[in-house]
């Protein structure tokens, strides 16, 4: 419990905030009537990943596996609250996880795996820098 109150709140939140540019680039196809190719959606998440695993495994943070899974999760949150609010707004109909709530938990799992991944290329990143972080997964 001591190691979820020590995260970096703001670090989790700034860069939850910015995977929002995910369904963002969407929102801004989807009212231009243009449709992109399959791989731009892919190459947005491995920018983004690539700025979270940098951002973290490049600084002293202290629980990298643990920041970038509470990162993915609030990304997750983040991003079905936009659903909820955006999709009524353009499509005039409730779209989204909160149309169908038991998608919720598989947003929630991916994206939660998302940080753990990230989280743990982070980990491996300050390893190599010669940085003692203190995570979750390691023994005491």
């Amino acid at each position: 419990m001591n190691r979820i109150k020590s995260l970096q709140r703001p670090l989790i939140a700034v860069l939850a905030t910015l995977a929002l540019v995910r369904p963002l680039v969407s929102i801004v196809e989807y009212q231009l009537d243009v449709s992109d190719p399959p791989a731009v959606p892919i190459i947005i998440t491995l920018v983004i990943s690539a700025v979270w695993i940098v951002v973290v495994g490049l600084n002293r943070t202290a629980h990298p596996v643990l920041t970038l899974l509470f990162t993915g999760l609030t990304y997750a949150v983040l991003s079905i609250i936009l659903s909820g609010i955006l999709s009524p707004i353009l499509t005039g109909e409730l779209q989204g996880p909160l149309a169908i709530p038991v998608a919720i938990i598989p947003v929630l799992l991916t994206n939660a795996i998302w940080g753990l991944a990230a989280g743990g290329l982070a980990l491996l990143l300050q390893r190599l820098r010669g940085v003692r972080s203190r995570d979750a997964f390691e023994s005491r």
